[in-house]
């Protein structure tokens, strides 16, 4: 006969197999790719240009979506982060099928290059700009100047306010020259150098043209004094060069 002890272990044995059973079973159902499916998307934030369709197309291009269980939540939240106009992304699972998706879009604050954009910090971001309803500032510049462009249109732009000006285009060439288009169509060239000063020569010169402005076409700022001022043919065929003194 069996001691009470001996009763009690194999007991124990038996509840434990019990629930290592269960329990394995349990895992088994759940982790099995035709259980618990992640079927449904809830997208949330403040969006304008990002819809449930393009997170739905970026799911669809991952290689295997898993089950609630077994699906890496970090390989949906990098997809969706690729879509344009995305800044931030976050992705969580929501028991028993859904997956709950939370997105910040980028704010466009100028055209980059004429095909990508910039936002407010500089950061550049895709995007179809032509959804753009706002008309936005175009920033032209090479490769790791982004912040820097965006920074000098926003000083010169202020700059320029006092005439009641805005820059419509500002390129900042492979030589690392300025050239500006300013809203009234006046092309600006700024060169490299001294481009505070050559601006605020333009803003006097600007000032003293009076009525004249509007038969302008370009005004060339890159010499240490004065200007060259260039005249739409209809109005002046000439060139005519504007000492300091003049402006």
């Amino acid at each position: 006969m069996f001691s009470q002890h001996g009763i009690g272990a194999i007991f124990l044995f038996a509840v434990i197999a019990v629930i290592g059973s269960t329990l394995y079973s349990t895992i088994s159902w759940m982790w099995d790719d035709q259980r618990l499916p992640l079927s449904k998307i809830v997208l949330q934030g403040d969006l304008t240009h990002v819809g449930a369709k393009d997170v739905q197309h970026a799911f669809a291009n991952l290689e295997h979506i898993g089950t609630f269980m077994s699906q890496d939540i970090d390989v949906l939240q990098q997809s969706v982060e690729q879509i344009p106009w995305v800044s931030q992304a976050s992705v969580r699972k929501q028991w028993p099928d859904t997956v709950k998706v939370f997105l910040t879009e980028y704010q466009a604050s100028a055209i980059w290059n004429g095909i990508d954009m910039l936002d407010i910090h500089g950061v550049v971001f895709s995007g179809d700009v032509s959804v753009i309803e706002e008309q936005k500032v175009k920033l032209y510049g090479p490769m790791g100047t982004e912040r820097f462009v965006l920074d000098t249109y926003r000083d010169s732009n202020a700059k320029l306010a006092s005439l009641g000006l805005a820059i419509s285009s500002l390129v900042l060439n492979e030589r690392r020259a300025w050239q500006v288009i300013l809203d009234n169509g006046i092309r600006l060239e700024l060169g490299k150098d001294a481009l505070d000063e050559r601006l605020q020569r333009f803003i006097s010169l600007y000032r003293e043209l009076g009525d004249k402005v509007s038969q302008i076409s370009y005004i060339d700022l890159r010499y240490d004094t004065g200007a060259a001022v260039g005249w739409f043919p209809a109005e002046m065929t000439a060139e005519g060069n504007l000492t300091e003194s003049a402006g």
